[in-house]
């Protein structure tokens, strides 16, 4: 099969500014930087520190991170997740084990969002890529191109990448008009917090869920679930509690990292689950009330001159069930990365072009299977009859089927029959929506 490699045209490399340095633009680096290309990156915070909690990272994005920097890179990814082999997943109210399968088949591995940034953030260093802290983009001009900073600098690139997240300033510019989130009608509670919190109480209620090393628990219930980690053989304890909203003042729009939750709320909502893993939600120190946010998918992830393009939450944001948001992210950054590789220099438009039309259709199947779960989750205990067992199979993850996937040699398989296409809309001045 012909490689990158062998089908790279010669030539100068591409100057890429990579806007964000979150675990999207993260990636783009290193892509960018794998494949040859010149990038510099800008991100408007002076400092990063440990926000979120739990998040996943599946061979198909670990296997792209392992080519870009190396085996001890892939290695400090994987220790950094939850090492339990399997998952359960419960009846709500009793703690009754409904299905059991393979950790794998969930979200690969579950970890902290602030240690997998920071090992991104040192593959970034590592590799010896321009990162820019405290540098806010205040102006495009997509056609030269360029940002403007606060400062007054303006940076020239010949191509510009939107890795901003989900309140991201460059999809505005994309998409020509302010794009303001909308509730997706659920929210979550969610918390992370040192085990030590767990330990000396005599009615250990919760100790298969803390004492026994790394595991996973997801119990279910009606328009509810709820998912635990323990991580670190015990040194750190996680759980998420997603429900649907029922009041319409409650679909406020707050997408933070720092509304704080309050555990009188919570404690409501836990009133019937098993009380095993109730025992150990009470003693939740510290929480976050986190309003699921939704946004309708992008016709377009790049700008009207081809020269500005959007990467991860910015155009493809995922919800927490498809466990994928981090490993879709660093799929399109690959995908970028080659297409720039197999376009060249002076073939940025046909590059852009050719890259959302590869990734849009995956990105939205890996969207849609999260809405799928939830709503299999929500509704698998509803009207049924006393003593009825539910099929283990309707309640199981179906993430397996992304794993596989190697984002790089699809894109050269494709990239004749792709780009052909991209051309002759380029050629014609029509590019067809990738949706209405």
């Amino acid at each position: 099969m012909t490689t990158t490699s062998e089908a790279a045209p010669s030539g100068e490399p591409i100057r890429v500014i990579v806007i964000g340095a979150g675990l999207g633009g993260c990636a783009c680096a290193l892509a960018l930087k794998h494949h040859g290309h010149s990038v510099t990156m800008y991100e408007r915070l002076r400092g990063f520190k440990r926000l979120g909690d739990s998040l996943g990272l599946g061979e198909n994005a670990l296997k792209l991170l392992e080519r870009w920097g190396g085996r001890d890179l892939y290695d400090s990814l994987t220790a950094i997740g939850n090492q339990a082999e399997n998952m359960q997943i419960r009846r709500w109210n009793d703690g009754k084990i409904l299905a059991q399968q393979p950790l794998m088949d969930m979200a690969g591995y579950i970890g902290h969002r602030g240690d997998y940034h920071d090992t991104f953030l040192r593959a970034v260093r590592d590799a010896g890529i321009e990162l820019n802290v405290g540098c806010e983009v205040i102006a495009f001009d997509e056609d030269k191109p360029s940002i403007t900073l606060a400062d007054g600098r303006e940076i020239f690139a010949d191509l510009i990448v939107g890795a901003d997240g989900i309140k991201s300033k460059t999809r505005e510019l994309v998409l020509g008009f302010t794009d303001a989130p909308k509730s997706s009608g659920y929210s979550c509670y969610r918390a992370y917090f040192p085990g030590e919190y767990l330990k000396g109480d005599d009615n250990r209620l919760y100790s298969e869920f803390v004492d026994h090393g790394d595991c996973v628990n997801i119990w279910i219930g009606e328009d509810t679930h709820l998912i635990q980690n323990t991580l670190r053989g015990g040194k750190e304890f996680n759980w998420i509690i997603t429900r649907k909203l029922s009041h319409e003042a409650d679909m406020e729009i707050k997408e933070s990292w720092f509304q704080d939750g309050n555990m009188d709320d919570v404690r409501k909502l836990i009133g019937n689950l098993d009380p095993r893993i109730a025992a150990a939600i009470d003693k939740t120190p510290y929480l976050l009330d986190w309003k699921i946010c939704y946004r309708d998918p992008l016709p377009s992830w790049v700008s009207k001159s081809h020269k500005i393009a959007l990467l991860g939450d910015s155009c493809h944001p995922h919800l927490p069930t498809s466990a994928q948001g981090a490993s879709q992210a660093t799929e399109s950054a690959a995908v970028l990365a080659v297409c720039l590789k197999l376009a060249g220099k002076e073939n940025i438009p046909l590059a852009t072009r050719t890259y959302e039309k590869l990734r849009f259709p995956r990105t939205r199947m890996s969207q849609r299977n999260g809405e799928d779960l939830r709503d299999r989750w929500h509704n698998a205990l509803k009207n049924l009859d006393e003593g009825t067992e539910i099929d283990p199979e309707s309640v199981m993850m179906r993430n397996r089927w992304l794993y596989a996937f190697d984002a790089e040699q699809d894109t050269v398989q494709r990239w004749n029959e792709v780009s052909t296409g991209v051309a002759e809309e380029l050629k014609d001045g029509h590019i067809t929506p990738l949706c209405d």
